[in-house]
Protein backbone atom coordinates (compact mmCIF):
# COMPACT_ATOMS: atom_id res chain seq x y z
CA UNK A 1 0.00 0.00 0.00
CA UNK A 2 1.50 3.53 -0.76
CA UNK A 3 1.74 5.54 2.30
CA UNK A 4 1.63 9.17 2.26
CA UNK A 5 2.90 11.44 5.59
CA UNK A 6 1.91 15.23 5.86
CA UNK A 7 2.14 16.31 9.38
CA UNK A 8 2.57 13.42 11.05
CA UNK A 9 -0.59 12.30 9.41
CA UNK A 10 -0.44 8.69 7.44
CA UNK A 11 -2.82 7.38 5.44
CA UNK A 12 -3.33 5.09 2.29
CA UNK A 13 -4.48 5.98 -0.80
CA UNK A 14 -8.26 4.76 0.56
CA UNK A 15 -8.27 7.16 3.40
CA UNK A 16 -7.71 9.93 0.78
CA UNK A 17 -12.30 10.86 1.72
CA UNK A 18 -11.90 10.34 5.46
CA UNK A 19 -8.76 12.49 5.80
CA UNK A 20 -10.27 15.20 3.26
CA UNK A 21 -13.51 15.32 5.75
CA UNK A 22 -11.09 15.56 8.55
CA UNK A 23 -9.52 18.82 6.70
CA UNK A 24 -12.60 19.92 5.46
CA UNK A 25 -14.10 20.01 8.97
CA UNK A 26 -11.25 21.53 11.10
CA UNK A 27 -11.97 24.55 8.23
CA UNK A 28 -14.93 24.84 9.63
CA UNK A 29 -13.40 25.30 12.94
CA UNK A 30 -10.26 27.62 12.08
CA UNK A 31 -9.39 28.45 8.81
CA UNK A 32 -5.85 29.91 10.59
CA UNK A 33 -4.75 26.50 10.70
CA UNK A 34 -3.61 26.16 7.26
CA UNK A 35 -0.47 27.02 5.89
CA UNK A 36 -0.78 30.41 4.58
CA UNK A 37 -0.91 29.30 0.88
CA UNK A 38 -3.52 26.37 1.34
CA UNK A 39 -5.54 28.81 3.08
CA UNK A 40 -5.69 31.54 0.37
CA UNK A 41 -6.36 29.17 -2.26
CA UNK A 42 -9.01 27.41 -0.47
CA UNK A 43 -10.29 31.37 0.29
CA UNK A 44 -10.20 31.87 -3.86
CA UNK A 45 -11.42 28.40 -5.39
CA UNK A 46 -12.68 26.01 -2.16
CA UNK A 47 -11.70 23.51 0.23
CA UNK A 48 -11.61 20.48 -2.26
CA UNK A 49 -9.42 22.56 -4.96
CA UNK A 50 -6.42 23.37 -2.00
CA UNK A 51 -6.48 19.50 -1.20
CA UNK A 52 -6.46 18.73 -4.64
CA UNK A 53 -3.28 21.09 -5.44
CA UNK A 54 -2.20 19.57 -1.95
CA UNK A 55 -2.17 16.17 -3.32
CA UNK A 56 -0.64 17.28 -6.77
CA UNK A 57 2.37 19.56 -5.62
CA UNK A 58 2.79 19.03 -2.03
CA UNK A 59 6.88 19.30 -1.53
CA UNK A 60 7.38 20.75 -4.70
CA UNK A 61 8.52 24.38 -5.97
CA UNK A 62 5.96 25.66 -8.21
CA UNK A 63 6.60 28.72 -10.36
CA UNK A 64 3.62 29.72 -12.29
CA UNK A 65 4.51 31.92 -15.79
CA UNK A 66 3.22 35.38 -16.34
CA UNK A 67 1.32 34.83 -19.04
CA UNK A 68 -1.38 32.01 -19.31
CA UNK A 69 -0.89 31.14 -22.94
CA UNK A 70 2.20 29.22 -24.58
CA UNK A 71 4.76 31.87 -26.03
CA UNK A 72 5.20 30.02 -29.07
CA UNK A 73 1.26 29.53 -29.91
CA UNK A 74 0.49 33.16 -29.29
CA UNK A 75 3.59 33.98 -31.92
CA UNK A 76 2.13 31.99 -34.51
CA UNK A 77 -1.07 33.51 -33.63
CA UNK A 78 -0.40 36.58 -34.13
CA UNK A 79 1.74 36.08 -37.09
CA UNK A 80 -1.45 34.38 -38.97
CA UNK A 81 -3.97 37.12 -37.84
CA UNK A 82 -1.42 40.12 -38.67
CA UNK A 83 -2.75 41.93 -41.76
CA UNK A 84 -0.27 44.73 -41.95
CA UNK A 85 -2.69 47.37 -40.28
CA UNK A 86 -3.47 45.67 -37.14
CA UNK A 87 -0.27 45.77 -34.79
CA UNK A 88 -2.22 48.00 -32.04
CA UNK A 89 -5.44 45.20 -32.16
CA UNK A 90 -3.02 42.50 -31.81
CA UNK A 91 -1.52 44.10 -28.86
CA UNK A 92 -4.75 44.60 -27.17
CA UNK A 93 -5.67 41.25 -27.76
CA UNK A 94 -2.86 38.92 -26.30
CA UNK A 95 -1.65 41.44 -23.87
CA UNK A 96 1.37 42.76 -25.47
CA UNK A 97 2.94 45.77 -26.29
CA UNK A 98 2.98 47.05 -30.11
CA UNK A 99 6.46 46.87 -30.01
CA UNK A 100 6.50 43.07 -29.15
CA UNK A 101 3.88 42.36 -31.61
CA UNK A 102 6.67 44.23 -34.44
CA UNK A 103 9.70 42.29 -33.43
CA UNK A 104 7.71 38.93 -33.52
CA UNK A 105 6.10 40.14 -37.30
CA UNK A 106 9.87 40.99 -38.17
CA UNK A 107 11.25 37.81 -36.95
CA UNK A 108 9.02 35.72 -38.62
CA UNK A 109 9.51 37.33 -41.79
CA UNK A 110 13.57 36.47 -41.52
CA UNK A 111 12.56 33.33 -41.83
Amino acid sequence: MDKHKDNGICMGRQDMLRYSHEVISMSDYDKNLFHKVYREISEQLGIEAALTIHQMFKGTQVCFPVRFLDNQCVKEMIIKEYDGTNTKKLAIKYDYSEKSIRRIIKESTKK
